[in-house]
């Protein structure tokens, strides 16, 4: 097995994270669980009460506490601090590295993370007090922080910090994640395979055009920014050209946690299994590691390919 900073640090099997999408099910968070990586929520449009809820469900189940990923723009600190003291890792996006924040996930007994996208984030992360570090490159699906690639990102992290480093972006087969880990990285952050995972939550018809799709119909835009402009973010080109075409205001209505809501034109909110609407006119996110994604399949089984494929890797190429 892959023993690495971040499998020490967290306590999982395999340097795996999975990313705090919004469909990321209890199903799914489970089954990484139980795979040996580190499931996410993401604390956008959660309360404290259903983030707390999931995090125990998945430690009965599995024995492992899972993490919760909250955006600063829409940050709550009352529910960090609810979620902390059940969490394994509370992780902060999209906003200048706050000691506050870290104090706060380490009060409750979180590891606290820091999702940055330049040198200068992760040297002042590590200032905060953070624990570890997901770096993220230019490649990655979802709102997107800097604005090089993940290569040469991870070296300039790398060189100006000693916490654990996570690789995120466009990360999404055996081949390279061993290339990350090879390259300095502690772990990887894999979204877009778990999109078309079996267990997450995506909406059938988003994840049949991940299918369809490769990293060159994948688009960076702040198209979908009602509510959260000047947010870069890479979603498939198809969904970009479809809301413009749209000519109504509301493009359908999406549901979590049993509460509903609408879905504007132009709306950062993805489409889940409960969304009804012009699905094809909503954020569709996906990362440049949408080539690998070819079919739905268990999540087990992803994080086994991943994992097991990359050990393969590094073994042959020490040889």
């Amino acid at each position: 097995m892959l023993r690495t900073a971040f499998t020490g640090l967290t306590g999982c099997r395999v340097p795996i994270q999975l990313a705090p999408m919004p469909v990321v099910s209890l199903e799914l968070a489970t089954a990484v669980a139980e795979a040996g990586g580190l499931a996410m929520f993401s604390g956008l449009r959660s309360s404290a009460a259903y983030l707390v809820d999931m995090l125990d469900k998945v430690a009965s189940r599995t024995g492992a506490r899972a993490g919760v990923n909250f955006i600063i723009r829409f940050l709550d600190t009352e529910t960090v601090k609810a979620v902390a003291p059940r969490a394994s890792v509370v992780e902060f996006f999209y906003g200048d590295p706050d000691r506050m924040l870290v104090e706060l996930a380490h009060a409750g007994g979180a590891l606290a993370c820091w999702h940055v996208g330049s040198r200068e984030e992760a040297a002042a992360a590590e200032r905060a007090g953070c624990d570890l570090i997901a770096a993220q490159g230019i490649e990655a699906g979802g709102h997107v922080r800097g604005s090089v690639g993940l290569f040469p990102l991870l070296g300039e992290v790398l060189d100006a910090v000693r916490i654990p480093v996570i690789a995120s972006g466009g990360v999404g087969t055996a081949r390279s994640m061993a290339a990350a880990l090879a390259a300095g990285a502690a772990a990887v952050r894999i979204g877009t395979r778990f999109l078309a995972a079996r267990e997450a939550d995506a909406h059938p018809a988003y994840v049949e055009a991940l299918i369809r799709a490769r990293a060159e119909d994948t688009i960076l835009t702040e198209t979908f920014s009602v509510n959260w402009p000047d947010a870069p973010h890479r979603v498939l080109r198809s969904c970009v050209d479809a809301a413009k075409s749209f000519s109504g205001a509301m493009v359908g209505e999406g549901a979590i946690g049993g509460s509903k809501y609408p879905v504007p034109r132009f709306a950062p909110p993805t489409p889940n299994r409960a969304t009804v609407g012009e699905i094809s006119a909503m954020a569709l996110y996906a990362g440049h590691s949408v080539d690998a994604v070819r079919r739905v399949q268990p999540a087990a089984e992803i994080v086994r390919e991943l994992s097991e494929g990359a050990e393969r890797l590094l073994r042959a190429w020490a040889t």
